[in-house]
């Protein structure tokens, strides 16, 4: 919450809070008030006000004091009228009723993995009637699943599949590619299982071009199916017949020539999902590397779709090895 605190029986509430029986003592009602105000990042409601036991010329003359700043109609930030974006988000949710939540580039600004449009908050409503509220894009969406609804930082919001399945509708491919890998980065879903996920949302926008870039990212081939493959393009680049899962260093390496002490590994993801996974594949590329092996890395996406490229990098590979 923004501002100073100010005196005990000064201050207002918001969702979920309660009355005091016969409207409490002022000492109860202003610490009710600000534990409310901490929970709604410093923003409050007329309802919240009224329902404390504020009455109207007691919100009015915290107005006038500075106490309260009007940020919408009926919904007041305490203490300092400069809004954080969290303040934002939450004074939009409120504004806009019960059944609010942030989605889309907003949503997306509060998981960290994209931006949101200038002087505008994107929120959805459960409902059917949406309202209007200045600076406030709402969507009504009644149909909305409530498992799609979560908190963070306390702030309804959609949850990082549906969010990013919503940035398909409004971004460019690239943006949307970009959004992907922030929300991976940040361990909030990673490409594999976001592709799982949208099983779930079948026909509804935004799927579609999601899947299509998740199946660039995703794309893996059966064992025998990227043999049958890559054999043919490791034959027009030059190179003998390879060894498959052979044994090398501790571990099973994909295509191995032990007369080249050349290794190839495939990788299902064009990027790798987590630090975890990065280490590991760097560690057992780095032993290779230090106990006199050439190791590369194709995905099995440049195989199937890009085995010009493919066979060039062998090429030179072959090359340098002769």
């Amino acid at each position: 919450m923004q501002g100073k605190k100010g005196a005990a029986g000064d201050l207002p509430g918001g969702r979920g809070a309660a009355p005091a029986a016969g409207g409490g003592s002022r000492r109860a009602r202003s610490a009710a008030a600000w534990e409310l105000a901490r929970r709604q990042h410093g923003i409050l409601t007329r309802r919240d006000l009224l329902a404390l036991g504020y009455g109207s010329g007691a919100i009015e003359r915290r107005l006038a004091g500075g106490r309260l700043h009007r940020v919408a109609p009926g919904i007041y930030a305490v203490g300092w009228p400069d809004l954080t974006p969290k303040q934002r988000w939450m004074a939009a949710v409120l504004a806009c009723g019960e059944g609010a939540l942030l989605s889309h580039r907003s949503a997306a600004a509060l998981w960290g993995i994209g931006k949101e449009p200038r002087d505008c908050v994107e929120v959805s409503v459960r409902r059917r009637r949406k309202g209007r509220r200045a600076g406030i894009k709402v969507r009504a969406r009644p149909s909305l699943p409530e498992g799609d609804v979560v908190l963070r930082e306390l702030i309804p919001v959609t949850c990082p599949a549906r969010t990013l399945i919503d940035l398909a509708t409004v971004l460019s491919s690239r943006a949307l590619e970009r959004a992907v890998n922030e929300a991976d980065k940040l361990d909030l879903i990673d490409p594999e299982a976001l592709r799982a996920a949208l099983e779930n949302y079948a026909g509804e926008p935004g799927v579609r071009p999601l899947r299509t870039l998740l199946d660039r990212h995703t794309f893996c081939l059966s064992d025998t199916d990227l043999e049958v493959l890559f054999r043919p393009i490791a034959a027009a680049a030059g190179l003998p017949s390879p060894q498959t899962k052979a044994g090398l260093n501790g571990y099973e390496v994909d295509f191995f020539w032990p007369q080249l002490r050349l290794v190839v590994e495939t990788d299902g993801l064009r990027y790798h999902r987590t630090a975890s996974t990065q280490t590991r594949d760097h560690r057992r590329d780095q032993i290779h590397t230090a106990t006199g092996y050439t190791a590369l890395r194709f995905t099995h996406y440049e195989v199937r779709y890009e085995p010009a490229h493919v066979r060039r990098i062998l090429e030179l590979t072959a090359r340098g090895l002769s």
